[in-house]
């Protein structure tokens, strides 16, 4: 299987310590064939296996992590002794590391069971001890046939002191260490001993069960072969028809890559194929792909197929869909800069004219230049700063280690599990949530109930009450369409979609509505945000609100409409106004569902700064605490943009004070999934990405590092750092069981997400979140203690806090 050279980095990550790769469990056994004990020990009963890279060019590490059961960890340190060998090993009783080196013989077989194995030398013990580390049988074998081969590319690196890409099959294949075969590690009996690691030596005929001599004789010879990928490759699918062509924005010819999900690489499928982008009317654009011997592709030109231009790679990677709902994800590979250049154009041109219905030359050159670096792939990065990776590392640390999972309300620790009630009889869901500031709680909308949640001081939620049956002060039972918590968090506003022009004011102590504050005759509220960033702990009555092409100030303390004339501004055309976030300072952030963004400094004038369109509609807004950046939320992605001016008189100013230099308009980051995770998701879940509204942590004295949104069953969290280092791997993801209807941050700190999944309310700490994998991406994680985020599982009744509405 050809896999693209070029683009290996999108595997070997970017020059940090992270992993390059994972077998997410297993166990790490110490095999001493020759030790006068005659036994192998099992080090680690469940551990995690990467590789990942060092501070130094060409040098990787093999890392064996221990994931420990819930428990287990206090009872060792209960134990004492009964640990001490594993503590002699190595120093570090929870990670054993190993540079990648040729001198460890690394090697690789299957046990009698089927499990695949990988084993090195012990250098530190005698001549035949070995590490083994036996895979769990959930691990797939496209996963450890991905390990195996990136092992033998990093000590090919490290030997001959060049990248992998310049290696040859032959070059990987002589780095396989065939001359012995792996032990058995783990035979059925064990000798006497009072510690429960301690197994007995194998018999000879144990050692090799399912060796044949000839098999022997050929691994022997080194002629065993790389493992084969046991599942089918991705398969391209028919093309669709062409459809007839007004006129044609841009011919290229490239090379065409499609993703593998088996292998997680980018697979070639033609050297040589047209593309063609061309205008088919009604603002409408097509994307064409045909080879010399066959049509590959043809598809609209819309959002969803999540464009991602690279030219350090000279690429153009995006998403196709199938009437079914199934994803692919394409690359085509250009030529040279130019042609890349010429096509990005094209695409974006097409996109843009079809999400606006206008002419791309209408725009202003300093819009369409703008549009074109949203789309533009982020720069790789060069190595991070050592240092910055361990401090960040030691931060992580310096958490304390709580159990991340909640115990449900419907059971005590004595109950049966067949007793437990996780579904509710309603017949409802959850739907919105709202987390406190002043106080340690969260309130889950569900129909016309609330659910109150404390957050306790182990990082837990536990079920407070129920606010039941919400009704108007006349006596109507509505469904809260949205809300927002106010007045030191002791009421809370409330929207009914059946009133538009008046809000409700909740009583929280008490449950009850106790207020219908009428806005205008004539004016909606369809959005409303609070006074400044953190006016929800303070006593401040006042908030904003917007109607579709109006921006005004609501004070409930009026008689009669609460809207405040001299702050209102309205605009003729229809703005189509969609959502608002302000800063410590109280300056605010508009968008549209045209896509632009207006910053404010005040109520009733016209918007210092206007920041054009890509065209998407913004569902979400959010701003950090000192108006530094604006995070906009759309369907499939996220944009983040930089408000400090850096040039120019301003310089210094935010673009809530001053107008941006026409030819200084803020450098927009978009934030969006690969397109090849976008395909992984879409080809487990069979649904469409669409990001709930993103938001920055928040915190007095915190400052935002961390983004976090979801879409489908997927939790996704952002990091600031290393969104604005151009680092290649920004964000980690969490899969439950089903979709997640809201979240936020735990307010104070980043490292507590709250999650509200249809029937069940959780709180997790940041770090169970995991890179991007294919296991991570198909199966749905378990909620447990942070140490087992390797693992992954369905939820059990331990990981959920069910409310009894």
């Amino acid at each position: 299987m050809f896999m693209l050279r070029n683009l290996s980095k999108f595997v070997f990550g970017d020059g940090s310590k992270e992993s390059i790769v994972e077998i997410p469990q297993g166990q790490l056994y110490l095999v001493r064939p020759r030790s006068v004990k005659g036994y192998s020990e099992l080090i680690f009963k469940d551990a995690a296996a990467t590789i990942r890279r060092t501070g130094q060019e060409f040098q990787y590490q093999l890392v064996v992590q221990r994931a420990y059961e819930e428990g287990e960890e206090d009872l060792l340190a209960e134990e004492g002794g009964q640990a001490g060998s594993v503590d002699n090993l190595g120093g570090d009783k929870d990670e054993k590391t190993f540079l990648l080196d040729e001198e460890l013989q690394f090697r690789t077989d299957f046990r009698s069971t089927g499990e695949k194995i990988f084993a090195w030398r012990d250098l530190s013990g005698d001549i035949d001890d070995l590490w083994e580390f036996v895979c769990d049988a959930s691990v797939k074998p496209e996963t450890a046939a991905l390990f195996e081969r990136i092992a033998l590319q990093c000590q090919f690196e490290r030997k001959y002191r060049v990248s992998h890409e310049s290696a040859t099959e032959d070059d990987l294949e002589a780095l396989a260490y065939y001359e012995e075969p792996i032990p058995d590690a783990s035979p059925v009996s064990s000798p006497v001993s009072k510690s429960p690691k301690v197994l007995a030596a194998p018999t000879t005929a144990e050692l090799f069960p399912n060796t044949t001599q000839e098999t022997m004789k050929k691994k022997a010879a080194g002629k065993a072969k790389l493992p084969e990928v046991a599942e089918d490759p991705t398969a391209a699918p028919p093309a669709a028809a062409q459809p007839d062509a007004l006129s044609t924005l841009t011919e290229a010819t490239a090379e065409l890559h499609l993703f593998d999900f088996p292998s997680g690489t980018f697979v070639k499928q033609d050297a040589a194929v047209r593309t063609t982008v061309t205008e088919i009317g009604s603002w409408e654009y097509w994307l064409h792909i045909v080879g010399e011997d066959r049509e590959w592709l043809g598809q609209p030109i819309i959002d969803d197929i999540n464009p991602v231009f690279n030219y350090e790679f000279k690429s153009f990677i995006f998403n196709h869909y199938m009437e079914d709902g199934s994803a692919y994800s394409w690359l085509l590979r250009f030529s040279d800069h130019e042609d890349l250049e010429n096509f990005q154009t094209a695409v974006m041109q097409a996109l843009w004219e079809h999400l606006n219905q206008m002419k791309w030359g209408k725009a202003k050159d300093s819009d369409r230049e703008y549009v074109l670096e949203a789309f533009q792939d982020l720069t790789m990065e060069d190595a991070p700063n050592e240092e910055d990776e361990e401090e960040e590392e030691e931060e992580e640390e310096d958490y304390d280690d709580a159990d991340d999972g909640q115990r449900s309300e419907h059971y005590d620790d004595d109950e049966e599990e067949e007793d437990v009630e996780t579904d509710m009889k309603d017949g409802g869901v959850n739907s919105q949530l709202a987390v406190g500031y002043k106080h340690d709680r969260s309130f889950v909308v569900r129909g016309n109930k609330i659910g109150v949640f404390k957050h306790t001081d182990d990082n837990q939620l536990e079920f407070a009450t129920t606010i039941s049956s919400i009704k108007t002060p006349k006596g109507k039972a509505f469904n809260p369409a949205k809300v927002m918590l106010h007045q030191e968090d002791q009421s809370m506003i409330l929207q009914n979609l059946d009133n538009p022009n008046a809000l409700y004011k909740m009583d929280l102590e008490t449950g009850t509505v106790v207020d219908e504050w009428k806005v205008h005759d004539d004016i909606p509220v369809k959005v409303f945000a609070p006074e400044s960033k953190f006016a929800q702990m303070s006593g401040e009555q006042t908030f904003l609100g917007l109607s579709g092409n109006s921006l005004y100030r609501v004070d409930p303390r009026l008689s009669g409409n609460k809207l405040v004339d001299d702050q209102y501004k309205q605009y003729a055309t229809k703005n189509a106004f969609s959502a608002a976030a302000t800063t410590e300072k109280g300056h605010i952030a508009v968008a549209s569902d045209k896509g632009d963004i207006r910053l404010y400094d005040r109520l009733g004038i016209n918007a210092k700064t206007l920041i054009p369109a890509l065209g998407d509609p913004i569902i979400g807004m959010d701003v950090s605490a000192d108006g530094r950046w604006v995070l906009a939320t759309t369907r499939t992605y996220l944009l983040l943009i930089d408000a400090l001016q850096n040039k120019g008189k301003n310089e210094g100013k935010l673009g809530f004070e001053r107008a941006f230099a026409k030819d200084d308009k803020p450098q927009p980051r978009r934030l969006a999934l690969t397109p090849a995770h976008v395909a992984q998701f879409q080809h487990e879940t069979k649904a469409p990405i669409g990001f709930t509204p993103a938001r920055f942590n928040i915190g007095l004295d915190a400052s935002e590092t961390t983004i976090i949104t979801a879409t489908g069953p997927f939790i996704i969290t952002w990091s600031l750092r290393k969104v604005l280092a151009n680092r290649r791997d920004p964000y980690n993801i969490k899969r439950y069981a089903e979709e997640v209807k809201a979240d936020n941050f735990k307010f104070g700190s980043d490292r507590n997400l709250i999650v509200a999944l249809p029937n069940e309310v959780d709180m997790v700490a940041k770090r169970a979140l995991q890179r991007p994998t294919r296991e991570s991406i198909a199966m749905p994680s378990r909620i447990g203690p942070a140490r087992r985020t390797t693992r992954s599982s369905y939820l059990g009744r331990n990981d959920i806090v069910d409310s009894p509405y």
